[in-house]
């Protein structure tokens, strides 16, 4: 699944800097399925509090699941999305994002979030191919 992009973003991208907003609106009208999962995420976050806020239902279909990974699996998007909601994520398997504050409060729970342990935890014969 690639970026809608328009027009102007790519003229923009052509003649030089990118405006990030720009970017972030471009990603938020492509993949809509992972920016409602991230967006979703962050508002519990904000609401519950804790060290962070994660899904753990599968995507309904194969063009959200290629939306999830194509938002987590590219450095640009990710990292975009991260400045904007003002999270740190995280991403185990085919559906388990996490969202976790800019607190160092969190981190270990991060590292042990992110672990090969917790990625070992997390499996499951249902997701194989995922």
């Amino acid at each position: 699944m690639s970026l809608d992009v328009s027009p102007a973003l790519l003229e923009q991208a052509e003649r030089g800097e990118v405006d990030e907003a720009a970017f972030v609106d471009c990603v938020r009208t492509s993949l809509p399925y992972a920016w409602g999962m991230i967006s979703s995420l962050v508002d519990r976050l904000k609401a519950d509090g804790g060290e962070f806020a994660d899904n753990q239902t599968p995507p309904p279909n194969e063009q959200a699941r290629g939306q999830l990974l194509r938002a987590l699996a590219s450095d640009a998007i990710r990292g975009s999305l991260e400045r904007h909601f003002g999270v740190r994520l995280a991403f185990q398997n085919c559906h388990r994002v996490a969202v976790f504050p800019l607190d160092p409060a969190v981190d270990q729970r991060l590292v042990r979030f992110t672990s090969v342990r917790g990625q070992l935890l997390n499996q499951s014969p249902e997701l194989r191919d995922c």
